[in-house]
């Protein structure tokens, strides 16, 4: 993997950059949809091409448990199983860690854990996250790490960023196969003295990215931002820096605008699930009544396949009536959407703009839709 910066804006730390994978090259900042279990819900590899997607993630504690590491393996690795030809980013499976609490024992060792699926037991520690990921063959994989609880006790996270450097290591050494990108993940809860011993630790041993665990746990927006803010005046400017689990297109035009390149969440198509679509105006909630007889497509700038063919009302009626085919077109659009977001933002990150467009972006959010809708 490179990453090669083509433009810092002046007057915040937001930049535009590439970065070169063996699947080929995304550029940044960027927004990764979630494929837990090597598929992104409700729509196809080709529906991802359409709707301007360059990179997924996937997961390594889902795909450990179904169908099996090694079976992905011996069939050619998970992009050619999935048929997706384009970048594949692997989480480590550390954040089922932190979200299975009631199913695992956590060690120095590693995790074992209960299977959600049928109860066996087993267990991953810092080597087996490589070799599970390294089977896989994602372009760039991340290390294991203990994502700590929000709230947690100063003690308990110090405890926690204790474990993770350790298994930092342990996955530099472990790590075999040169053609895959290996990740650090800076943990140390809200606490700032923690992130920044976190942080340098990890960057003495030379990843090559680094991604901010341990938030969108509960925070509040302000307290996140920083979090953010402290920690990126530690982590080397050469370096990608994704923020894992964000999130909202307010989180991740503020984040950009702190220097983030990464991002990935499963908001835009659990959302489309539900029934809310993400506009240049706002949010929509499209069993809304007053769309019963709306012909408009979603959102009339959007260029996707759904709002090209479809209207609100047909729309609306195919949620209304749970059919499957409200899924797909929905998660199609909000995809679309957070494509044509971050696209977006990278032009007015070159043009030099990115200040101007935060405040546009936020005033026709706020007079969009003529009343505030929510998720």
């Amino acid at each position: 993997m490179e990453f090669r910066i083509t433009h810092r804006a002046s007057g915040c730390r937001a930049r535009t950059g590439e970065i070169q994978t063996p699947h080929g090259n995304f550029e940044t900042p960027v927004f990764m949809p979630v494929g837990t279990q090597g598929s992104v819900k409700a729509v196809s590899p080709e529906d991802l091409v359409d709707a301007g997607v360059k990179v997924i993630l996937a997961n390594t504690y889902h795909l450990y448990l179904r169908p099996g590491y090694t079976l992905i393996g011996r069939q050619g690795g998970l992009h050619r199983f999935m048929n997706w030809s384009r970048p594949i980013l692997t989480d480590s499976g550390g954040f089922q860690v932190y979200s299975l609490t009631s199913l695992r024992t956590l060690t120095e060792q590693g995790v074992t854990f209960q299977s959600h699926i049928d109860g066996s037991r087993h267990f991953i520690g810092p080597e087996e996250a490589i070799d599970i990921q390294e089977a896989l063959g994602a372009d760039i994989i991340m290390a294991f790490d203990e994502c700590a609880p929000y709230p947690s006790e100063y003690a308990y996270v110090q405890r926690s960023v204790r474990l993770t450097t350790s298994w930092a290591r342990r996955c530099l050494d472990r790590k075999k196969r040169g053609d895959q990108a290996l990740f650090g993940i800076v943990q140390g809860g809200m606490y700032p003295d923690l992130r920044e011993t976190s942080a340098r630790e990890l960057v003495a041993m030379g990843f090559d990215g680094y991604a901010l665990g341990g938030l969108s746990v509960g925070e509040d927006r302000a307290t996140r931002e920083r979090v953010i803010r402290e920690t990126v005046d530690f982590l080397p400017q050469e370096k990608p820096l994704y923020l894992m689990g964000v999130g909202t297109p307010e989180d991740i035009l503020e984040a950009v605008m702190l220097g983030v390149d990464m991002f990935d969440c499963v908001m835009p198509t659990r959302n489309a699930r539900n029934g809310t679509l993400f506009t240049t105006a706002g949010r929509m909630s499209i069993k809304n009544a007053r769309y019963a007889e709306d012909n408009r497509p979603i959102d009339e700038s959007c260029h996707c396949y759904t709002c090209m063919n479809f209207s609100r009302a047909y729309l609306r009626h195919l949620f209304m009536a749970r059919e499957i085919l409200s899924y797909r077109l929905n998660t199609i659009h909000n995809l679309a959407y957070y494509s044509r977001l971050m696209g977006d933002i990278r032009t007015a990150i070159g043009e030099e703009r990115v200040a101007e467009y935060r405040a546009t972006f936020y005033e026709v959010q706020k007079n969009g839709l003529g009343q505030k809708e929510v998720l």
